[in-house]
């Protein structure tokens, strides 16, 4: 199962809700002699840890996949590429799993498995949710290590600092992580998230609500990006990453597929020119796949798109149009 379709559910005659269980497991930096955390450990204290080690993992991340593009986008932007490997599921998958059918022979070149649920099922040969992605796997014994997202991209940022480039952006500055927080809880509950409440709606009442609640949350962001160049001013973080995955997506599916029919993303002015300076940046466009994107929606989603006919647009040529953003703040030294 897929985090677009899996892990949540609807209520009959009510809203969707999403199963956010996944497995806990971090990695992170210890201290070789001790075998410690290096540095005080982020969230809960009582998780499995797994030492930061080049060329141990390999992050298996759909481009299909918002939440998997999320972590693909930080590690390209961290530098990390030689470091963590990269498995690319297509972006159709059954019940049961991810599949790598874009790989020769339908097997991941390096995991050598067919489905992201063998990495699953040798660490836990009955584990009862959904094959999400982002997952990343410990290529040795072929065993899936987490795939908790949030966790992921906080930790390849604070955990894997050792490896990252020399021009890598600060994407959780320390000054503007109280903010970060505010603005990463919105985003998610009602942006990220919202957009599948709007698509995955069991009512009308449950709809109308959803889709309230997404264009409130779009009109104040409008709002916020018409005089800064990035969600935390003239700084490039992971909000901006977190929000431009559901925002690159608006107008090829959540628009028609999800009914967030309100305006196109093309019609918001600050947020579309936003979103396409952070397309032309290094790490964004290349890590948007359009027809991948549009293939999962629209054949996966069976229940909401019967005949899996998948629309030829939009035209999504203005993507690497000029957008004007550089009055509102300087383009990141990595972009340079």
């Amino acid at each position: 199962m897929s985090e677009d379709s899996g892990p949540g559910y609807v209520i009959k005659g009510g809203g969707f809700d999403r199963d956010m269980n996944y497995i806990p497991d971090r990695i992170t930096a210890v201290d070789p002699a001790t075998g410690e955390p290096r540095s005080p450990q982020h969230g809960p204290a009582d998780v499995p840890l797994w030492p930061v080690e080049p060329g141990r993992y390999r992050l298996v991340a759909a481009k299909a996949c918002p939440w998997a593009t999320r972590a693909i986008i930080v590690r390209r932007l961290l530098g990390l590429e030689d470091v963590i490997s990269l498995g690319t599921p297509g972006p159709t998958h059954d019940q049961r799993s991810w599949t790598f059918d874009l790989d020769p022979g339908g097997r991941d070149p390096v995991l050598g498995v067919e489905r992201l649920q063998e990495s699953y099922f040798k660490r836990y040969p009955d584990y009862p949710r959904g094959i999400t992605v982002p997952a990343i796997v410990d290529v040795a014994s072929g065993e899936v290590v987490t795939n908790d997202f949030p966790w992921i991209t906080h930790d390849l940022f604070h955990e894997w600092r050792e490896h990252h480039r020399a021009d890598a952006p600060d994407l959780w500055p320390d000054d503007l992580r109280d903010e970060m927080d505010v603005v990463d809880r919105r985003i998610f509950t009602e942006v990220n998230n919202g957009v599948y409440r709007c698509g995955f709606a069991g009512s009308q009442e449950a709809y109308d609500a959803a889709y309230d609640r997404l264009f409130t949350a779009l009109d104040w962001l409008e709002e916020r990006l018409t005089d800064r160049r990035f969600l935390m001013g003239d700084r490039l973080t992971e909000s901006d990453v977190r929000l431009f995955t559901t925002l690159v997506r608006f107008d090829p599916v959540y628009h028609g597929h999800f009914k967030c029919n309100r305006q196109k993303l093309t019609e918001l002015p600050a947020l579309w020119a936003y979103a396409r300076d952070l397309y032309q940046l290094p790490g964004f466009g290349e890590s948007t796949d359009f027809d991948q994107i549009k293939a999962h929606y629209y054949v996966v989603h069976s229940d909401i798109n019967p005949t899996q006919v998948v629309p030829k647009g939009p035209d999504l040529s203005g993507w690497r149009s000029a957008h004007g953003r550089e009055a509102l703040g300087p383009t990141p030294a990595f972009a340079r």
